[in-house]
């Protein structure tokens, strides 16, 4: 095939109403050189093979499909096809017919674009467990104000956080959960949570402000006892739905440095000396997320 009649994939691109892209395999044969239906199977059934030898789900992957398609004089006739990821045309291209041109330029695409999806899906992933871990933030500013008009010492914040954390981690505090995750002692532990695991306690703090607020309770222990009976409640209902109980979720690295950049680049936003030039991926024009007292 000559260098200015590359095989276009991009063209027969689809999008599911979830905005997850496809190709189908009707479809991709011809751009990868074959005429016969039955010899590309054969390469996508090799590739099957490959995407189960690497862990990964077929259905994920390779999905089975029947299309009706017009046949001679009117008459209709069904024929198989493959819905297929990203991750199944790469592993088709691969176990293609290596004496194709169009398979090497496929190779060459699908490698390439593969690596480029998975670097954008990196960088969102981060994103939303950096907006989450500054919800987070901000929920336990808001919760150490409700619990110091209930009563809670500013002296025993820590001890009122941690009747929450143990509700939610099967009676662990601070310490032993970060013992048991093998945390640094001197870490944030917020800081070292994925998006499961800070959604799970963004719900326990906003639920235990809410309570303590609405129903106007008073007295320490009465907030610190809330507190933890919140945090059972929260770790009931992940059994309940078969969740992951939050102390057997692995620590992430941590994404202080991510914190630390976003705060400096808002600080540089609200300089008159700034440029665009000099705010990063991360750097958005919100205000600063401190945690309560340094309190985790």
């Amino acid at each position: 095939m000559e260098e200015n009649h590359k095989p276009d994939f991009d063209s027969i691109k689809h999008l599911t109403p979830y905005e997850q892209e496809y190709w189908s395999a009707r479809e991709l044969a011809p751009l990868l050189g074959y005429s016969r239906w039955e010899n590309f199977e054969t390469a996508i059934r090799r590739s099957i093979t490959a995407c189960k030898q690497v862990n990964q789900i077929e259905d994920d992957h390779f999905k089975g499909v029947t299309r009706t398609v017009q046949a001679g004089k009117g008459a209709q006739r069904e024929i198989k096809d493959y819905l297929l990821s990203r991750f199944a045309c790469y592993l088709i291209a691969q176990n293609g017919d290596p004496r194709k041109s169009e398979i090497a330029h496929a190779q060459a695409y699908f490698a390439v674009a593969a690596r480029t999806y998975e670097i954008t899906q990196l960088r969102e992933e981060q994103e939303k467990r950096l907006k989450l871990r500054e919800r987070v933030s901000e929920s336990n500013k808001k919760l150490s104000e409700a619990a110091y008009n209930a009563g809670v010492l500013t002296r025993n914040f820590g001890v009122f956080q941690n009747a929450g954390y143990r509700g939610l981690y099967n009676e662990m505090g601070v310490d032993e959960i970060k013992a048991y995750k093998g945390i640094d002692a001197k870490e944030d532990i917020l800081d070292r949570m994925g998006r499961a695991e800070l959604a799970a306690n963004e719900f326990r703090i906003t639920q235990t402000e809410e309570k303590l607020r609405k129903d106007g309770i008073i007295g320490q222990s009465r907030a610190m006892d809330t507190h933890y009976d919140i945090g059972r409640k929260v770790r009931k209902t992940i059994e309940e739905i078969g969740g992951t109980m939050p102390e057997n979720l692995p620590p992430e690295t941590s994404i202080k440095p991510l914190l630390d950049e976003r705060r400096k680049n808002r600080k540089k936003l609200a300089s008159p000396k700034t440029t665009p030039a000099q705010v990063s991926l991360w750097g958005e024009s919100e205000p600063e997320n401190k945690d309560e007292n340094s309190q985790e």
